[in-house]
């Protein structure tokens, strides 16, 4: 806490300015709660205008550099073995459409998923390609890796919040892409609240972190103790705008309600608990990937709007069999296991559930036994979010090389979520500039899932 020396001078209601300097320097009621708590999220209660009519959130499981389409959801048995790669197919829930053999989890679901075989974007840059496809708009590079436009979480954030008063907007694990994940110009108040490690390649730029004590209160602090020193705030921001004619409290933060909603609720705290889950569901999930699939699913019951974790490092240069041994069946186990648990729970229909990389890989395997990459061509699988599902959107060629039917772009993977969320193409941020910007220059969701 910030200590003032010298005369405790009083305003004209009796509040000492050293009590005064002393509460406000106070960081968000001795909370470990993040930026994203402070004053800047009251000022956009006023751009809310669809909260009151979207309650749907979104689960975005990232395959932090760049997926094989090969050897997940667009397999081709008959192609010569350097395409096909090393692993055969199973039948799905989803007649006519076969999936790896290292997805048995999916396979069961994929009547309740759509898959699109035809995304295409043309920008192989990790860098440029992850920024596209977070913020619907190029912007990031390899040569210069600054985010340049705020996440569709972080504009989720901003113009509709959490679900549930007393929750978190949005959560991010194990951060992936890049660190696109962040608000950028819309300021700290919207970036994710950021749990796990960071992935190889977050050169962007680190989003803020949570620990385990984020959501306890201080020593000495109690919720009725809360409740006084928020009442206290508000006198001190009465005087703030009587008395500060010099701006002297200028520098000092807000401690913003909703904060105190987050603590005094319980709700987000608990969601973080794993402990209060039945042992059988934390089995099923499985640890790793699998208990942050289950951290998602408790957080979006708890009212949290986007929720993004990132299963893995999928840049598979080479030895891509050794690599998928590892990888496919772990994030196949959590996907599969979360989009029926939140079938069962009834809570799909309501929750968009995503899972895209950056690109693909190249449809020949490498010297080196891997893929490159591919950004003609990607698979990407969705649940929920009240499309119409249990089919194949788009078709390739004979090697997964090139769409051949319904190309879909990036700017309409951004629709599909924001149009789950209840947001138009047309709707409008405000930009560092001061100019309105729609949150995408164009795109569309895809006819079949309406």
């Amino acid at each position: 806490m910030i200590q003032i020396q010298g005369q405790a001078n009083r305003f004209c209601d009796g509040i000492a300015r050293r009590q005064f300097l002393e509460v406000g320097a106070l960081s968000v009621l001795g909370l470990g709660l993040p930026a994203l708590l402070r004053n800047e999220a009251r000022a956009d209660l006023s751009t809310r205008s669809h909260q009151s009519r979207s309650k749907r959130s979104v689960i975005l499981v990232w395959q932090h550099g760049g997926p094989s389409q090969l050897d997940t959801f667009d397999m081709k048995p008959h192609a010569p073995s350097e395409i096909r790669g090393p692993y055969g197919s199973i039948d799905s829930s989803l007649a006519g459409l076969p999936v790896c053999e290292k997805l048995p989890f999916q396979a069961k679901i994929m009547d309740k998923c759509s898959v699109i075989r035809s995304f295409s974007h043309g920008n192989g840059d990790h860098w440029a390609a992850a920024h596209w496809m977070l913020t619907g708009r190029l912007g990031a590079n390899g040569s210069d890796r600054v985010p340049r436009q705020p996440s569709i979480g972080a504009v989720a954030s901003h113009l509709i919040g959490p679900r549930k008063k007393g929750t978190l907007a949005s959560v991010n694990f194990n951060d992936g892409g890049f660190g696109f994940h962040g608000a950028s110009w819309l300021g700290v108040s919207h970036n994710p609240f950021r749990m796990g490690e960071f992935s190889y390649g977050n050169e962007a730029g680190r989003l803020p972190t949570g620990t385990g004590s984020s959501f306890e209160l201080v020593s000495g602090l109690n919720s009725l103790r809360v409740q006084e020193r928020l009442q206290l705030k508000d006198q001190f921001d009465r005087l703030r705008r009587d008395v500060d004619v010099s701006r002297t409290f200028d520098s000092i933060d807000s401690i913003d309600q909703q904060a105190a909603d987050i603590l005094l609720s319980g709700r987000t705290r608990e969601a973080f608990d794993l402990s209060k889950e039945d042992s059988r569901v934390r089995e099923q999930y499985g640890p790793g990937w699998g208990e942050q699939a289950l951290l998602a699913r408790r957080l979006i019951e708890a009212g949290v709007r986007y929720v993004s974790l990132n299963t893995g490092y999928w840049d598979d240069h080479g030895n891509i069999k050794g690599r998928l041994d590892d990888k496919l069946p772990r994030h196949d186990r959590a996907v599969g296991v979360l989009i029926e648990d939140l079938a069962q729970r009834g809570l799909l229909e309501d929750t968009l559930v995503v899972t895209a990389g950056e690109f693909g890989r190249t449809p020949k395997i490498n010297g080196n036994a891997g893929r490159d990459h591919w950004p003609q061509t990607q698979s990407i699988m969705i649940a929920g979010g009240g499309y119409q599902h249990g089919q194949v959107i788009g078709s390739t060629d004979s090697q997964a090389a090139y769409p051949t039917s319904r190309k879909v772009g990036v700017e309409d993977f951004c629709m599909i979520v924001y149009h789950a969320l209840g947001l138009k193409a047309t709707d409008t941020i405000i930009d560092h500039s001061g100019r309105p910007q729609h949150l995408v220059p164009s795109g569309r969701v895809p006819r079949e899932l309406l």
